[in-house]
């Protein structure tokens, strides 16, 4: 029997395991633990360390198959989820063995897309970063060597050396203030209050790197898949890159459920709809349905008239939203696209009247 399907049931399970595991562990420390209830807990680091088992076997198999999804960090995390273990159980006395199953706690970290986001904006922001902490470093020095000169004679056994000097340095620059040197001569004082507020500055550099750099790399992800979107579009393939630079930044991507209404008879019309993925049903005396690359709304922003239908998701549904000012826009850097749009418009209000049906690859 493959083992394959553990890596599917288990892996959204890492978390699951791993935190009666580690309270296992937690618990293994108690020196009045029962006799009965440790031998429990053992049992069930055992049954999980059996699961993590037949999980890295899962995971090296597809490895070996060329699943591309498996990466590095995924395999390390797994081999060591049973290795360590194993290796205490060989290795290390019996009141230790259970530490060694703290490893788990990478697990919970297996299947997280936040990591891979989170190296690539250290990436992009490294030059900042370590800038910053170069002045961390310089500012940590300096600190640590004013305050050698000025407390030495006053407080030897704290401020007697450098090093010494470096740990309130250390703990001043971070805000933190232990407490357990104080500066007390009025130079120091003054000096320590210099530091904190020095400290606030550098970590509030850190910070807004970070910050920066997180959300240019959400954006631009956003960026990415609103264009594989637009692009799916048939209205849209024959535009140039500039063109649909525009577009993409105007586009609101959204995802309904099967029976999501979007827009109701009588509301205002502020938006457009271009349908992605899915189908839509307009409620007109004759139902139409929309698939793929159709559009709707549009008469509500051309006329400014309140909606004429209902129109709900038939299936799920992938829709691009346009607002009324972005429509603007767009009409006036795409006259083509905007002529397409008032001749579809006009087709679907003569229909209406006549009280016909009519659908063509860009809606009723």
């Amino acid at each position: 029997m493959s083992v394959l399907p553990f890596l599917r049931i288990y892996a959204p399970l890492n978390a699951v395991l791993a935190a009666p595991g580690l309270l296992a562990v937690a618990a293994l420390t108690m020196p009045d633990l029962p006799g009965r209830s440790r031998l429990a807990l053992t049992v069930l680091l055992a049954v999980i360390w059996g699961v993590y088992l037949l999980q890295m076997a899962a995971t090296l198999l597809k490895h070996r198959a060329g699943d591309a999804r498996n990466s590095t960090p995924v395999i390390a995390i797994d081999v060591l989820a049973v290795l360590v273990p194993l290796a205490a159980f060989v290795l290390v006395g019996t009141p230790d063995r259970s530490l060694y199953c703290a490893v788990w706690l990478l697990k919970p970290l297996r299947d997280s897309t936040f990591f891979p986001v989170l190296g690539r904006v250290l990436a992009n922001e490294a030059r900042n970063l370590i800038g910053v902490t170069t002045l961390f470093g310089v500012v940590l020095f300096a600190v640590a060597l004013a305050a050698y000169v000025i407390e030495r004679d006053i407080q030897p056994e704290k401020f007697g050396s450098i090093p010494q000097a470096m740990w309130w340095a250390v703990v001043t620059l971070s805000t933190t203030g232990y407490g357990d040197a104080i500066p007390q001569s009025f130079a120091g004082r003054v000096l320590a209050g210099a530091v904190m507020m020095s400290g606030i500055g550098i970590f509030a550099l850190w910070a807004g790197i970070l910050a920066t750099g997180f959300y240019q790399e959400v954006r631009r992800g956003d960026f990415v898949r609103n264009w594989q979107l637009v692009a799916g579009v048939p209205l849209f393939q024959k535009l140039g890159p500039a063109v649909l630079v525009e577009i993409v930044r105007a586009l609101r991507p959204r995802i309904l459920p099967a029976g999501a209404v979007i827009c109701r008879i009588g509301e205002r019309g502020d938006q457009m709809f271009f349908v992605v993925e899915g189908r839509v049903s307009v409620a007109t005396p004759n139902p139409v349905e929309l698939g793929p690359g159709a559009f709707f709304g549009e008469m509500a922003l051309i006329s400014g008239e309140p909606r004429a239908a209902t129109v709900s998701a038939a299936t799920v549904v992938s829709l691009l939203s346009l607002h009324a000012v972005d429509f603007q826009m767009l009409c006036s850097s795409s006259p083509e696209i905007a002529e397409i749009i008032r001749k579809t418009a006009l087709e679907r209000r003569r229909a209406a009247a006549t009280g016909g049906k009519k659908e063509t690859t860009s809606g009723p």
